[in-house]
């Protein structure tokens, strides 16, 4: 029986082979709006309301189903933005250098 033995050349981390990929395959700006979306259900704590969410030029519209958590959370959109973008930079696939989903500017409830 004979043995093989697999030479490793150019070796990458799983996490650069990914981020790799989803650049050659141009499908960063996806994965970065998924991202923002993620982090703004997790930061907000409002997944449950809202309702739509749509992300261009740097702007999140997030739409909503109760007029309290709108309120709520129109106080605090400047701390939310903070958040969402320190979550986005801690996170490895967030692709920084994308120019059409890059980070949150502003957040725009509805």
């Amino acid at each position: 029986m004979e043995t093989y033995k697999i030479k490793r050349k150019n070796a990458l981390p799983l996490a650069s082979a990914i981020k790799d990929y989803l650049r050659d395959a141009h499908l960063t700006t996806g994965m970065n709006t998924r991202l923002i979306f993620k982090a703004w259900d997790e930061v907000s704590g409002a997944a449950p309301f809202t309702l739509k969410r749509f992300f261009r030029n740097g702007k999140l519209y997030i739409t909503l189903n109760s007029s309290v958590v709108i309120s709520q959370l129109s106080a605090r959109k400047e701390f939310l933005k903070e958040m969402i973008n320190d979550r986005l930079s801690r996170d490895e696939l967030f692709e920084q250098e994308d120019i059409n989903a890059n980070w949150v500017e502003e957040i725009i409830l509805k």
